[in-house]
């Protein structure tokens, strides 16, 4: 007895290009714009962008720094937000040395000096622990506050006197100074 067996190969699975035509058969689109339509050109204004840590870093500069803290805490880089910054820098370290141990806000927290004596690796690291210090510190509430709102530089300034930052206060306002502060590039090295 003779028995015939017959195979058939399963068909090829269909091609992503195949795929692609079924999908639009099924659920084909159309628009149709009228003959009498004009095209309209829209002109913008202006646009902007906030630097990020690593465009911040490449600056160098304490101008960039506070900006950093700023992209950090996660609060609006704005000139009176900057402005705020480099005052308070200046009060620390004085304009011309403000990357000093690596440490621009004389930062106790995670810099291994609680009194803000300690150093941070580098200052992007010292950007990133003083927001941080800002953001979980009770006693940061109100300066928080003023710079999520970037509030007029006075009342951000009122409310770092009035927190624990500093034991002395900065004599309460008495001994901060408003004048304009110089732009100052660190060394590549504290970066």
């Amino acid at each position: 007895m003779l028995i015939a067996l017959f195979a058939v190969a399963p068909p090829s699975p269909p091609t992503a290009a195949e795929l692609l035509e079924a999908q639009l058969s099924v659920h084909a689109q159309s628009l149709t714009v009228s003959a009498n339509a004009t095209g309209a050109r829209v002109k913008r204004d202006h646009y902007s962008a906030t630097d990020g840590p690593a465009s911040l870093a490449e600056k160098g500069t304490n101008y960039a720094w506070a900006a950093l803290v700023l992209v950090d805490g996660k609060w609006p880089v704005t000139e009176a937000n900057i402005t705020v910054f480099v005052r308070w820098m200046r009060q620390e370290n004085g304009a011309n040395n403000w990357w000093n141990r690596n440490n621009p806000m004389n930062n106790g927290y995670g810099s291994g000096g609680g009194g803000g004596t300690g150093s941070y690796a580098n200052l992007t690291v010292a950007a990133q622990m003083a927001a941080e210090n800002l953001k979980h510190n009770p006693g940061f509430s109100g300066i928080v506050a003023a710079l999520a709102s970037s509030a007029p530089t006075a009342v951000t300034e009122q409310a770092i006197w009035a927190s624990p930052w500093a034991s002395g206060h900065y004599g309460n306002g008495s001994r901060w100074h408003r004048t304009p502060v110089p732009e100052v590039k660190a060394p590549a090295s504290a970066w």
